[in-house]
């Protein structure tokens, strides 16, 4: 059996699509230019930016419109959450890692609620053994406690674990603090850090999860 640990947005969802519909919801729904959801997307950066950061930049750009920081914020977490969604290849990876024995646990930053219902509408509850998210046991990817809690989950030891995840700072950061095996979902992207390395990269999560139960 082995413990699959792995993230949720821009891994096991596409957490990008997801939030560009959202914005195209939001920008439709006040008349604003479609062709704006490009600006949003680029402010946004795939999440590494801040929700507040990029509510009040959306604000400030349209600031004639009346729309309210906070309006825009709760606009765009329900984009991300209510068009999350996940692949077929991703669906029956997770199906055949289960039916094979081995453990998956989503291991995510962000707010419970948000993230929960990320996962509830992609339908992830029903394919995981469970998940942690930062805010519900205090701590954060990369510190070693989120990972921990993962396994505790599931009564799990990390021994022989495997982290799957987008996110250099987060994911992979993360597993080589703790000497843990991991999967780098390179989106299209080079690897560039020096000081460590992912075990294996991989294009897809179907991929990644292959690689990690190979071992």
């Amino acid at each position: 059996m082995t413990l699959l640990l792995i993230d949720l947005d821009n891994t096991l969802i596409d957490r990008d699509a997801a939030f560009r519909t959202g914005v195209r919801e939001l920008l439709v729904a006040h008349a604003l230019p479609v062709g704006d959801v490009d600006w949003v997307m680029e402010v946004d950066a795939s999440g590494y930016t801040p929700r507040p950061t990029v509510a009040a930049a959306v604000a400030a750009r349209y600031r004639e419109t009346g729309l309210g920081r906070d309006e825009i914020l709760e606009m765009l977490f329900q984009g991300a959450r209510e068009h999350a969604r996940i692949t077929s290849g991703t669906r029956a990876a997770l199906i055949a890692a289960a039916g094979a024995g081995h453990r998956v646990v989503i291991v995510t930053n962000g707010m419970v609620g948000q993230q929960e219902a990320k996962i509830r509408n992609a339908g992830l509850d029903a394919l995981v053994d469970g998940w942690v998210v930062s805010e519900g046991v205090g701590v954060k990817k990369p510190a070693p406690g989120i990972f921990r809690a993962a396994a505790d989950l599931v009564g799990a030891s990390l021994d022989g674990a495997w982290v799957i995840g987008d996110r250099d700072d987060a994911d992979i950061a993360g597993a080589h603090a703790l000497g843990l095996s991991s999967v780098w979902l390179s989106l299209g992207r080079d690897w560039t850090i020096t000081e460590f390395a992912p075990t294996a990269t991989a294009r897809t999560v179907a991929e990644a999860v292959g690689k990690a139960v190979a071992g």
